[in-house]
């Protein structure tokens, strides 16, 4: 590649960075790419989506064994793991290829190798110093240079993923066969999305969680709708446990889980450690610089600057919540401030989060409890699928819609949800938040029927002593 200064450098081609150089490119500024894996960062290869084809899988797993609630019978049933397994490695590879033709198309070039900060240039532009695997090293310049590293899994000592009975989530995606027992340590989004799907593949699961309840950042009702599921479908839920010291053997392990003062020792064949997330920021560059790192995270202001002047950061690198969606926005944003449009800065309580469990979970905005922390007076309103004709149609009831109003000024605070395909429903509440709707433009909407979305127009009815169907 002959061309090697530019407007914009982007470290990291992740939903961060591959956005923010796709849009910098519609924006006619010359960008590049710094890559050292994999385009599409840790989402589209080893999170957001092969787990989403994984999941997939063990729902129709599920449905299969559950045949005769919708009037089939079938013998036989079975699966190939392993092609279960191939098949979310073919999907992440396909998208993975087609982040590489967007941005072949959009004539941003990308450099593959490891991209760190290597003080200034003439002119005042920074310098990027690319490393590849092996070979030369070779030096860019830009105006701005966008710092879109990602993050890694936390790994907690006596927890550290040994890749064999021990996994991350890199190798809960590739497991070379079903473990028959399985112990999750984390209830978030990911320990409680793999402990779904190993569960309706069959496996004994053991869910573990520090904290008093599961899902611990969502509302405390969904939280408890959610173990009450779980515990239906088999799973059992260690709620307030602290894990002790692991104990391996030749191909299982044994682990010490103290709940309420008493201590059971649990033997799995594998365990996996889902406990958060670490941002990657050694080896970029940052020693020497004005930027401040906090809990492994870079500090940035509300448009993604840091403390070094023509310096930004993004996605997982920086604050929570550490999602894909929110690293793209970041993306878009950030590249549009250095357009000089006008930009605004993001809300976080305008940001969904979704976990595609069974049920899945999604929200966006305060919870009850928060709300009312930060001074609101609150009206809640509630709509239980049972209720939903399409949702008992399709023959799964199990779940609710909660809303959180503002009682003063009749503005949506939150909204929470738990069953089938909510996570597709919630960006109607992203948008009434958005776009700072009330209760009444909410109540006047049309919703179609019948969907399972009718439960959103019945939770904000419900919220005003309104609702029809219950």
């Amino acid at each position: 590649m002959s061309q090697t200064d530019f407007d914009i450098i982007v470290i990291g081609g992740g939903p961060g960075g591959y956005v923010a150089a796709l849009r910098a490119a519609q924006l006619k500024l010359s960008v590049a790419v710094v890559e050292a894996n994999h385009l599409g960062g840790i989402c589209l290869n080893w999170g957001c989506i092969p787990t989403k084809a994984l999941l997939r899988a063990s729902e129709i797993n599920h449905l299969l064994h559950d045949l005769g609630t919708y009037g089939f019978k079938a013998d036989g049933v079975s699966f190939d793991f392993k092609a279960i397994v191939a098949r979310s490695r073919a999907v992440s590879k396909q998208l993975a290829s087609g982040v590489q033709h967007l941005l072949k198309k959009a004539k941003v070039p990308v450099f593959k190798g490891f991209g760190k900060l290597d003080g200034t240039a003439s002119g005042g532009k920074r310098k990027v110093l690319v490393q590849p695997e092996s070979g030369a090293s070779q030096t860019l310049t830009a105006k701005h240079v966008i710092l879109a590293t990602g993050a890694r899994a936390r790994a907690l000592p006596g927890l550290e993923a040994d890749g064999k009975l021990v996994w991350s989530y890199r190798e809960a995606l590739v497991p070379d066969e079903l473990p028959k027992r399985l112990l999750v340590i984390g209830s978030g989004a990911i320990g409680t999305e793999f402990a779904s799907f190993y569960r309706n593949m069959g496996s004994e699961v053991t869910l573990v969680e520090v904290a008093p309840r599961i899902l611990p950042v969502e509302d405390e009702e969904i939280s408890t709708l959610a173990r009450k599921e779980f515990e239906k479908q088999g799973m059992r839920v260690l709620t307030s446990a602290k894990v002790g010291a692991l104990k391996k053997g030749k191909n299982d392990v044994t682990v010490p889980v103290e709940v309420g003062g008493k201590t059971e020792t649990i033997t799995v064949d594998r365990v996996i450690s889902a406990v958060g997330i670490v941002g990657n920021v050694e080896n970029i560059g940052l020693e020497g610089t004005k930027i401040k790192v906090d809990r492994t995270h870079v500090v940035t202001d509300d448009l993604c600057r840091t403390g070094e002047p023509g310096v930004y950061a993004i996605g997982d690198l920086a604050g929570a919540p550490w999602l894909a969606h929110k690293a793209s926005h970041e993306a878009v944003m950030c590249v549009e401030a250095i357009a000089g449009k006008t930009v605004h800065p993001i809300d976080i309580t305008k940001i969904p989060g979704c976990t595609y469990c069974r049920p899945q979970v999604a929200s966006v905005g305060y919870t009850e409890a928060r709300a009312k922390e930060a001074g609101y007076k609150v009206r809640v309103g509630k709509f239980p699928l049972m209720a939903n004709g399409k949702a008992l149609a399709m023959g799964e009831p199990e779940g609710m819609v909660k809303t959180v109003f503002d009682a003063q000024t009749g503005e949506l605070l939150g909204a929470h949800m738990i069953g089938a395909e909510v996570t597709e429903m919630i960006q109607g509440f992203v948008i009434a938040r958005t776009a700072e709707l009330t209760e009444a433009d909410l109540m006047e909407t049309i919703f179609p029927h019948p969907t399972i979305s009718e439960s959103m127009h019945e939770a904000v009815l419900a919220a005003y002593g309104g609702a029809l169907h219950f």
